[in-house]
């Protein structure tokens, strides 16, 4: 039972005749009971009259998966079993990130009827968006008391990363086209499989003159190539402690997951076997053996639920965890923060075992505020804030040059930008045979 705010109002009615009878407190005071025993009495009266909430049957209808940011319905069908009209309010108590906005829905509700609920969501989180319990108030005629009851209706939506970077897979995929030659181009792509013979035309590099075929065929022959094909992509993101910090409102981690998700669509696209590992101390999630859509679809159904651990990241056995995967000679990709020395010693040190068997990139994402926040110097404040900043590019620069040295690539950018970019330079290796 609850008491409604049209009840509290008569309620508070009751302070008109100790207003007007102040002069003679007992004939107030027996006003004022009498007018609390006739709204209580009201009260009984208007509950009694109210439909049982528990005479409800409930079911859900909605989609199980949506990307974040897009919007979905959801459907709450309620049927009345009882002999009784409703008059109710409905609360859909689903977690406020599943981003229902107003969740209580006024409806009436006549014996043996069935009605829709339906709640637009807009969810402002990755993961498993739930919902177990719904609460129903029913009104008596009067809208004085009310029977409340709440109900199990569970129900759940997997929020999927948004895949936002997906813009740029169209003119990254024309490239790795232009460079296998499926599109005409007076220049062939270089790479390191060979591919076909034919005449030579305007253009084409002499390095590629094939002279005894030259010579069998009386005219000049060149070799045309192709990129490699089949090659083994591992993409490990550290989902340590690091991959919680907010870059441009968006965690690390989910800025990994937009750049791992457009180079494993490209490389895909490019013939090459792709497989995912989220990593810490230990394995989050993982994507072997797929291809074509089921890659991706897999890989944002894993990325969904994983979230950072305040952690550090065990690098020492993420050679290992690479081996499991393939012996083969791959491209790994490690996206991670090389914002400072000490912090990635630790991947430092590991470094040498990876590059020695793989070709490896060190992906990582930079803050554009540092950036900008070099650049006004025109009191002390912003003085101190610069030399903060300019401190901090350099430690950067510094993990950078001495991750080259190690034998790896290193790619950064903006939240924005590194997407691209990681798929920027998987191009350039493929161009350069290097995978």
């Amino acid at each position: 039972m609850t008491l409604t705010g049209r009840f509290v109002a008569l309620l508070a009615l009751g302070v008109v005749p100790i207003v007007i009878l102040g002069s003679t407190p007992g004939m107030a005071t027996a006003v004022l009971g009498l007018w609390v025993l006739a709204l209580v009495g009201l009260g009984i009266l208007d509950l009694a009259q109210a439909g049982s909430p528990r005479k409800i049957v409930l079911s859900r209808s909605m989609p199980s998966r949506v990307r974040l940011g897009e919007s979905v319905t959801s459907d709450l069908y309620l049927t009345n079993t009882g002999g009784r009209r409703l008059t109710m309010v409905v609360r859909d108590a689903w977690q406020p990130s599943a981003g229902t906005g107003n969740n209580r829905t006024p409806l009436v509700l006549p014996p043996g009827e069935r009605r829709l609920v339906s709640l637009r969501m807009t969810p402002t989180r990755r993961g498993e968006r739930r919902v177990d319990q719904v609460t129903v108030r029913s009104f008596g005629p009067l809208g004085l008391w009310a029977r409340q009851a709440t109900l199990r209706a569970p129900g759940q939506i997997r929020v999927l990363p948004p895949f936002n970077s997906r813009k740029h897979l169209p003119s990254r995929m024309t490239r790795l086209k232009e460079l296998d030659g499926r599109t005409s181009l007076l220049v062939r792509g270089q790479g390191t499989e060979f591919d076909s013979i034919r005449e030579y035309v305007r253009g084409d590099d002499v390095r590629s003159i094939d002279w005894r075929a030259t010579a069998r065929h009386n005219d000049v022959m060149v070799r045309t190539w192709r990129p490699e094909r089949d090659r083994r992509v591992v993409i490990l993101i550290d989902s340590g402690r690091t991959s919680a910090a907010r870059i441009d409102d968006e965690p690390r981690l989910d800025t990994a997951f937009e750049a791992s998700l457009l180079l494993a669509a490209l490389a895909a696209g490019a013939g090459d076997h792709v497989d995912f590992i989220a990593y810490d101390r230990r394995v989050r999630g993982r994507v072997q053996g797929a291809q074509g859509a089921e890659l991706l679809s897999r890989m944002v159904d894993t990325m969904a639920l994983i979230e950072p651990e305040l952690i550090e990241t065990d690098w020492s056995a993420v050679p290992g965890e690479v081996r499991a995967v393939t012996s083969r000679r791959a491209l790994v990709v490690l996206i991670t923060s090389i914002d400072a020395a000490g912090a990635s010693s630790a991947l430092l040190s590991v470094l040498p075992q990876l590059t020695r068997r793989n070709t490896v990139i060190v992906a990582s994402v930079t803050d554009p505020t540092t950036l900008e926040a070099t650049r006004p110097r025109g009191n002390r404040e912003e003085i101190y804030r610069a030399a903060a900043a300019e401190r901090a590019l350099l430690d950067v620069a510094r993990v950078s040059a001495a991750i080259r040295r190690q034998g790896a690539e290193v790619v950064t950018g903006s939240p924005a930008d590194l997407p691209p970019a990681l798929a920027d330079r998987y191009i350039a290796l493929k161009a350069a045979g290097r995978l």
